[in-house]
């Protein structure tokens, strides 16, 4: 049976919205099945948490930074770094009990979208100015680091990979992916989302429940809401 281990997710944003609402509960779901936890760290304490957080089995919310609630087992928690020098790898599952994920704030527009045929440019959103990358803080702080891939995924998508390494012990390079699915709107329009998946077994990108019904829903809207 795999060791259990603890995912944690850097949240530093006021807000939390309906994309990120989808992939914390399927984040939270597929770890508990698993075994494992999933925790939410540096939340504002301003941060209203959507209902469908509320009591969900396997999800921990941290006001504080993992430097500060995680300060005792720092050489335990592994960093998920595009920048690391090793990509990750079943032995790490023995050497690490925390996975972390520290997240971009402030460039949300390199999540939307690449093209949406037939319409308009959706327009950018931007919150911090310069961006603030929460990773290179993290690492700066000398958390051990490992890649997965040299391709951009979705935040359940780099956990639910992660899982699949360590606690499954699957090798990177044994997961089957869908880099960049067109997902179709109507007859006429297409998104073509700038994202590597996780294949499932229809051969359709593995998403969160609802995730292709709200970009559907709110594509006429522009995205910019949806993080």
């Amino acid at each position: 049976m795999a060791t259990a281990k603890l995912y944690v997710v850097e949240h530093l944003d006021p807000e939390l919205g309906p994309w990120s609402k989808l992939e914390y509960l399927s984040i939270a779901e597929e770890s508990n099945a698993a075994g494992s936890g999933f925790c939410l760290s540096s939340v504002p304490p301003s941060l209203k948490l959507p209902l469908e957080l509320h009591g969900v089995s396997g999800l921990r919310m941290e006001t504080e930074g993992v430097e500060t609630f995680l300060a005792d087992e720092k050489e335990r928690v592994c960093l998920l770094d595009p920048s690391a020098e090793k990509d990750l790898s079943p032995e790490d599952g023995d050497l690490f009990d925390v996975f972390l994920f520290g997240g971009i704030l402030g460039m949300l527009s390199k999540f939307l979208p690449l093209c949406l045929t037939h319409a308009d440019p959706l327009p950018p959103r931007l919150g911090d100015d310069p961006p603030r990358d929460r990773t290179s803080e993290l690492r700066k702080k000398g958390y051990e680091g490992r890649r997965l891939g040299p391709k951009q995924m979705t935040t359940d998508t780099a956990v639910r990979v992660t899982r699949k390494v360590v606690q499954d012990k699957i090798p990177l390079s044994q997961i089957t992916y869908v880099d960049f699915p067109e997902l179709w709107i109507n007859r006429h329009e297409s998104i073509e989302m700038p994202f590597r998946y996780v294949k499932g077994e229809d051969g359709q990108p593995v998403m969160p429940q609802g995730m292709l019904e709200l970009i559907r829903d709110d594509s006429e809207k522009g995205f910019g809401d949806l993080f």
